[in-house]
């Protein structure tokens, strides 16, 4: 073999195997932010938080982690930050509100880019969506939400908050009031055990579980209704949307795509311009890190539920909620009032 010949070669080689080396390097001596639109102490904090203590093992390079709150616009500031302004190159991560992705495919505003443009890395729960009530509010069904006005707690328009109870209202005839302004789910749970609100619009099992699972097993907290592809393991009495919407063609379709929207709980992501193969690495890790023996026993002792989903499959989850048919999404949007238009 000739020395051009061979020295060709091994330029081919070098190349070939450089770039997955220097995206494993790449992570040494980094810090890694995590965003979240919610509170300090809600159920997104929580997640991400636990994901901290544990997915820096199994990044290349050992990276620290911390976390950023960015509570704001019902999920939206948190989102556009991370598409617009935040570091493309794997060190900035976010968890998304599952309520925008009702958002975008009804054609509401406010995304900077479209969600199916970041790189998802994967999901940590499928978690259903719950309404509950405080035991001293006197509503304690959803008999009771349709006879009488209730009061219900929510951060922004376009947030799950408000669309859950805005739907229930126009497909089943519920009474239920959105206070919006709250900054998160903490201050609206605070706000319902003070009696300030009747209940919580809207938010996922999981949420619940970690935060007021000492007041559901005690019997102060009411749950009306969840929204999801299957009932809650703890919740075998509480009926599903799809079963309140069944019979009636065009609440059905409604029903099935909020069921498939809202089984996306808690989706994680890099932002649309971090490269390729660090996406590769920060899946695995997440992966990994939903395996980790250590990691679930301090999920089994939050109360956190984890039902995970891997980068592809939530990728695939969301493009193929965005790409629902024009005319189920316009009787969504018909439930919603025209919301969010």
């Amino acid at each position: 073999m000739s020395t051009t010949l061979r020295s060709a070669l091994v330029a081919s080689l070098l190349a070939a195997v450089a770039s997955p080396a220097l995206a494993q390097d790449f992570f040494a001596g980094k810090t890694i932010s995590l965003s979240t639109h919610s509170t300090t102490g809600a159920g997104y904090d929580t997640y991400l938080r636990l994901l901290s203590r544990h997915m820096g093992k199994h990044v290349p390079g050992r990276p620290a982690f911390v976390v950023l709150n960015q509570p704001g616009a019902g999920g939206l500031t948190a989102v556009n930050y991370a598409a617009r302004v935040a570091p493309q190159d794997g060190t900035f991560l976010t968890i998304v509100s599952q309520g925008l992705l009702v958002i975008e495919a009804t054609g509401g505003r406010g995304l900077a880019v479209s969600l199916g443009a970041l790189k998802w890395l994967g999901n940590f729960s499928q978690s259903n969506n719950v309404t509950v009530t405080w035991a001293g509010s006197g509503v304690k069904t959803l008999a009771d939400a349709k006879a009488r006005e209730v009061t219900v707690g929510a951060t922004g328009a376009g947030s799950a908050t408000v669309v859950g109870p805005t739907l229930y209202n126009a497909l089943l005839g519920t009474r239920f009031k959105i206070i919006q302004g709250y900054s998160g789910s903490g201050h609206i749970n605070l706000a319902m055990q003070r009696g300030e609100l009747d209940g919580h619009a809207n938010s996922t099992w999981a949420s619940i579980k970690t935060t007021l699972n000492n007041e559901f097993r005690d019997g102060k907290l009411n749950v009306l209704i969840q929204m999801g592809l299957r009932k809650e393991k703890e919740l075998p009495d509480v009926p599903l949307l799809s079963e309140l919407v069944a019979g009636d063609a065009r609440k059905e379709a409604v029903g099935r795509f909020m069921s498939l929207a809202v089984s996306v709980a808690r989706p994680f992501a890099a932002p649309p311009g971090v490269p390729d193969e660090r996406v590769a690495l920060l899946r695995g890790a997440f992966a990994a890190t939903m395996a980790d023996p250590d990691f679930l026993a301090e999920a089994g002792k939050l109360n956190a539920d984890v039902e995970p989903m891997s980068g592809q499959e939530t990728q695939a989850a969301i493009a193929g909620i965005l790409a629902t048919p024009k005319p189920i999404l316009a009787e969504v949007q018909a439930a919603l009032g025209g919301f969010p238009n």
